[in-house]
């Protein structure tokens, strides 16, 4: 008897950055894996691969999720943002902006799930989500610099770009705030 089990293939539709994808993966196969290996998007980092340190976090149906986590053939029909998918129209997002005025990263491994992460928190924060810290929960949070780092706190920097990251959300914030007055 082989002690290797016989790989299991499911058919799955993904959208990814806008575009349909059909796709025969390995059941076991992660998110992540698919991601880069099938498609090719190598912006979400494998870092841990067992989801601690959030340099895979992609926007899975609008919330943020460990890629390496997932597994794919259990989000069929779903729709996926990586890193790749942020800018639209050849325009970085506000997150993507902020990052670079305020030098929020350094080697870069951690930043696209940075990104990603951000970019949900913020969406997150913006329909009222309290986290750990927040003070009023009837009230909407206010993104000061211990929300901003409770609400980071799954996505790891080695180089230690904190302080940048911190302050590139507070802008990010700011600017939506002032895009919806």
């Amino acid at each position: 008897m082989d002690s290797e089990a016989t790989p299991v293939h499911a058919d799955v539709t993904l959208v990814v950055n806008g575009t349909e994808h059909r796709l025969n993966v390995d059941t076991r196969a992660s998110l992540l894996d698919v991601l880069r290996e099938d498609l090719g998007l190598t912006g979400s980092k494998k870092g841990c691969d067992h989801g601690q340190c959030g340099a895979c976090t992609v926007l899975l149906d609008g919330r943020r999720a460990n890629g390496c986590l997932a597994l794919a053939v259990a989000h069929d029909g779903a729709d996926v943002v990586t890193v790749e998918g942020l800018a639209r129209d050849g325009e970085l997002s506000p997150v993507q902006q902020a990052f670079i005025e305020n030098d929020a990263f350094q080697c870069g491994y951690c930043t696209p799930g940075q990104l990603c992460s951000a970019t949900g928190m913020l969406d997150e924060a913006e329909r009222g989500w309290p986290s750990a810290v927040t003070g009023d929960l009837e009230a909407d949070p206010v993104l000061d610099d211990d929300e901003i780092r409770e609400r980071m706190s799954g996505n790891l920097c080695r180089c230690g770009a904190y302080v940048g990251i911190v302050a590139a959300l507070k802008q990010a914030a700011q600017r939506r705030e002032g895009a919806e007055a």
